[in-house]
């Protein structure tokens, strides 16, 4: 009996679990999906989640697609960050506060690497594509606090 429900099981509940598991993903550029960026990020920025929940536990790859001028103070992540440029031109320096003669352009195909609780800053002068792929949950803390866009949007407008 204990082994027609050890087959029963491997017959019904394992096939659910493969199913759960990705073990490939193939996308073309038209599959992806853009929205809003995350609102721990200035606004104007748009995301597209090629694998895994960033928010959630696990390893996940992202893509962002930045304006023209866009600028992220300075910050920095609690897990190694990974990014690739797709597109544009990507800038980046390391420090405490923003400085734009400490930025290093990224052209297409270049790759930059943060280690944890690396303060680091970014800016896209004519707008970018960056794929950003690393272990979640993803999350960014900004040197200033006044930086923080999520702290930003929480504030009342100012009366006038």
């Amino acid at each position: 009996m204990k082994r027609i429900a050890f087959a029963a099981f491997i017959v019904l509940v394992v096939p659910l679990f493969a199913q759960e598991k990705k073990d490939h993903l193939m996308l073309s550029s038209a599959d992806l999906s853009w929205t809003a960026g995350p609102p721990s990020l200035p606004k104007g920025a748009q995301m597209a989640v090629l694998e895994g929940t960033p928010a959630d536990e696990g390893i996940f790859t992202m893509r962002l697609k930045l304006p023209p001028n866009y600028r992220i103070p300075a910050h920095w992540h609690p897990a190694f960050e990974h990014i690739t440029v797709l597109d544009g031109v990507f800038s980046m320096g390391r420090g405490e506060k923003f400085d734009e003669a400490a930025l290093h352009d990224l052209r297409v195909g270049s790759f930059a690497m943060m280690a944890p609780g690396t303060r680091h800053f970014a800016a896209s002068k004519n707008g970018a594509v960056i794929q950003l792929h690393g272990m979640g949950p993803w999350q960014i803390y900004y040197v200033n606090a006044e930086d923080d866009p999520r702290r930003q949007a929480s504030r009342p407008a100012p009366s006038r």
